[in-house]
């Protein structure tokens, strides 16, 4: 979920989140490096949209936050459209990282979901602002495979697991570190259809004001 900050005068969209992670992973160091990394996958496209027959810049602005002392209230209370908040563990049933549905502000993550340059990070956070996975999951012949396309999908040798298994064979099928943020993602945001008021804001995502406990073994 975000905060879409419209500036013709400049020539820019730009979109505000602000991550607060909770529980037994989170530090300060760790927030700061998904958040930063959500950005730099995001802003590597440098995306662009057509507003009000302006050409804008898309700029992706994400603050991580350690929230020490978060309560379950204060996710349900919030109401402030910049506000995520992500339980942070080690341990997650089902090993892995999820958000509470396209469009939310709330989730869980897994920690060495998130390590290396995994693109998960960036993946989730692009349902957080609206995006579902493609419908079609084959994707051969079509070069870089976008952000938001799942584990599973098969993708040319060179974005598999192994580049010489057999598609759908161990090894066959997308490794997400091969992901990338593309015109097409920023696209299906559909940031022009956003309800913008008189000071050029709007709210991308909604609220799902979830807290989430801690996932046992």
């Amino acid at each position: 979920m975000g905060e879409a900050a419209l500036k013709i005068n400049i020539h820019q969209l730009c979109i505000h989140s602000v991550l607060f992670f909770y529980g037994d992973a989170a530090s300060d160091a760790f927030s700061i490096a998904i958040a930063r990394d959500i950005a730099d996958h995001w802003n590597e496209a440098k995306g662009k949209v057509i507003i009000k027959n302006v050409a804008c810049n898309v700029v992706f602005d994400i603050e991580g936050i350690w929230a020490r002392s978060l309560t379950p209230e204060m996710i349900f209370e919030n109401a402030n459209p910049r506000n995520n908040y992500f339980r942070l563990e080690e341990f997650a049933q089902g090993n892995i990282s999820f958000v509470d549905g396209v469009g939310s502000n709330t989730g869980y993550f897994k920690v060495d979901n998130l390590l290396n340059n995994s693109t998960t990070a960036a993946h989730e956070y692009g349902h957080t602002i609206g995006l579902e996975h493609p419908e079609v999951l084959d994707i051969r012949g079509k070069g870089v495979p976008g952000i938001m396309y799942p584990r599973g999908t098969i993708v040319d040798p060179e974005y598999q697991y192994s580049p010489v298994a057999a598609p759908l064979a161990p090894g066959g099928t997308i490794n997400p570190f091969s992901r990338k943020v593309q015109q097409e993602d920023i696209d299906n945001l559909q940031l022009s259809r956003l309800s913008y008021n008189r000071n050029g804001i709007a709210v991308i995502g909604n609220f799902t004001s979830i807290w989430h406990q801690q996932h046992q073994s």
